[in-house]
């Protein structure tokens, strides 16, 4: 069990290349690169995350592209030099809509990403090529397995690869092994998107994603439903990362386990450009008063260039810096709180526990039938807001863990409430 840090929280913005989008690895040109990260490094944050794009990387099962590694490298180097620790996601994947799936894994080749053996090895041997690639540099902060990899287990996915509980935990594994494999001492995490806390039916389930890893990661977007029931700037949508650090907490079993913000955006037309800044000022003050907050990380660095076509509306506008290395409004905000990040007071422990049943039976919490409920417009998730907009600053604790003294004294809770108390009133 780790002890609870006393380190401010870090503050990042996820790396889109100004030019080219990710495409830039097609025709890689190191100092475009070192201009975007001159603008970063300006918005005063300390690390960025970078992503690799899976099949230009890995065009063939038995073929990791050594330039792609030495390119990888020299933008991990170019970070260093202008004070950014990186991060890296290997399994890409899945960006901004579009899946990237290198040819031997597709179509005439189509397998399973998560089950068939040559697929998770070729996976495997791939991550361990970046990693091993990045080990020795001193601002390379370790491995994500890849963006949002999970959504191509989910059901509403044009061409599902379906598995178990037990099979996604094998597979999740197996990865992070392979990045510890290349990279001994770094930190490696995993990055779900929000369908693991809210899908009841979806494989990779919160105790994976609270209980694998150096951290747990979170990705908050309003246009889960949140922003269309409730609206932009509403206290549910500016609470919305707030409530997932919280959430995605309670499914640990160490109660110091810290929590990654690792996305974080405002996209229109959910919240205007006019709106963006206070999002971005409201979202953050909410998020920072949660304890064992290890940082934010925001998409994205630069705005999608107009020249690229078909990228939903949302994804062209995301960026804190725009086309022409301008800073916006936006930018300035979540650059004034990286600034002040070190004279941040640690947020006081929470004392009020919502306990959260998300077993249908008892010890049925690992697959978390019941989670549904906590998703925007759900019982669970209202009555955490009604508790938050009243003051209360509300924890979550899952229910089996409501009934052990040492976890609850771990985290300061020393009340707990149930929901159906906030629906009545008491």
């Amino acid at each position: 069990m780790r002890q609870p840090t006393s380190m401010p929280p870090r503050f990042g913005v996820n790396y889109t290349p100004r030019t080219g989008w990710f495409h830039h690895w097609l025709d890689f040109d190191l100092d475009a690169v070192r201009a975007d990260l001159d603008a970063i490094a300006a918005l005063g944050v300390d690390h960025v995350r970078m992503f690799a794009v899976w099949p230009l990387f890995q065009p063939n099962r038995g073929l990791v592209r050594p330039a792609a590694l030495r390119q990888l490298g020299a933008m991990v180097d170019a970070a260093a030099e202008r004070g950014l620790d990186v991060s890296v996601d290997g399994l890409q994947g899945h960006l901004s809509s579009f899946d990237f799936v290198p040819s031997w894994a597709t179509t005439w080749h189509r397998q399973n990403l998560f089950t068939a053996d040559g697929v998770v090895a070729g996976q495997a041997a791939y991550l361990t090529a970046i990693a091993r690639e990045l080990a020795g540099r001193p601002n390379f902060l370790g491995m994500s397995v890849g963006n949002e990899f999970s959504q191509f287990a989910g059901a509403q996915h044009p061409e599902p690869s379906t598995l178990t509980v037990a099979e996604a935990e094998h597979w999740l594994r197996t990865m992070l092994a392979a990045c510890t494999a290349g990279a001994p001492h770094a930190e490696h995490h995993h990055s779900e998107y929000d369908a693991a806390l809210f899908d009841p039916q979806h494989p990779f389930t919160p105790q994976l994603g609270a209980r694998h890893g150096a951290r747990t990661t979170v990705h908050s977007w309003i246009f889960n439903g949140t922003a269309r029931r409730y609206g932009g700037l509403s206290e549910q949508s500016v609470r919305l990362a707030a409530y997932l650090v919280e959430l995605a907490r309670a499914y640990g079993t160490d109660p110091h386990r810290e929590v990654w913000l690792q996305e974080i955006g405002a996209p229109a037309p959910h919240v205007s450009a006019a709106e963006a800044p206070e999002f971005a000022r409201r979202t953050l003050e909410h998020v920072l008063d949660c304890h064992g907050l290890y940082g934010v990380t925001w998409w994205c660095s630069h705005d999608v260039g107009r020249e690229l076509l078909d990228f939903p509306e949302l994804e062209y506008s995301l960026g804190l810096i725009d086309q022409q290395q301008r800073v916006k409004a936006t930018g300035s905000v979540v650059a004034a709180f990286a600034g002040a990040r070190s004279a941040l007071a640690a947020p006081a422990a929470r004392a009020v526990g919502l306990v959260l049943e998300a077993g249908a039976t008892s010890g049925d919490d690992l697959h978390a039938p019941l989670r549904a409920t906590c998703a925007p417009g759900g019982a669970f998730f209202e009555a955490w807001m009604d508790l938050a907009i009243a003051g209360h600053r509300p924890a979550v604790v899952l229910a089996p863990f409501a009934a052990d003294p040492a976890h609850l004294t771990a985290r300061g809770i020393t009340h707990l409430i149930q929901p159906a108390e906030v629906h009545a009133g008491t």
